[in-house]
């Protein structure tokens, strides 16, 4: 595995709340590292959305344990059915994450924003490709058409 996701899927959500100024209050810090739902699900779609698209190259790179290989061990299906199960496991997230954001909560909402934001961007990369590990496709066209091809508003 990426060192850099495993560390990303768990710690990111804290992380990110890093340089946002007064309104990371202890609460706040209380509330996120009490791992509510929100923060669960965001780093589900972040976990499972790597396994899926990366299995296969971090296997040709010697990884050791992977999600899917434990997964099939564990309870004897095929790769396509872990595949399966992952996605089920990944749109229960997303749910989750549409219920969450529409209760109020103990934080503000630009807290909640961070947190659906870290999801929303390991969607962007793991959607059908590894676009972290590959730069190009996905990655290129989209800081192009931000940064160089920006919509006129």
């Amino acid at each position: 595995m990426h060192l850099y996701l495993v560390v990303t899927s768990r710690l990111a959500p804290y992380i990110s709340f890093i340089a946002m100024g007064d309104i990371v209050t202890k609460e706040a810090l209380e509330w996120v590292i009490m791992k509510p739902k929100i923060v669960r699900a965001a780093s589900i779609i972040n976990r499972l959305m790597d396994d899926i698209v990366s299995n296969e190259f971090e296997q040709e790179r010697g990884h050791v344990v992977l999600g899917i290989e434990c997964y099939m061990k564990q309870y004897g299906v095929s790769k396509q059915e872990v595949h399966d199960e992952f996605r089920k496991q990944i749109m229960n997230a997303w749910k989750d994450i549409n219920k969450e954001c529409l209760r109020p909560t103990k934080v503000p909402v630009p807290l909640l924003t961070r947190v659906v934001n870290l999801a929303r961007v390991m969607d962007l990369l793991y959607k059908d490709e590894d676009a972290y590990t590959h730069l190009g496709g996905v990655m290129v066209e989209g800081i192009t058409s931000m940064l160089v091809d920006p919509v006129p508003v």
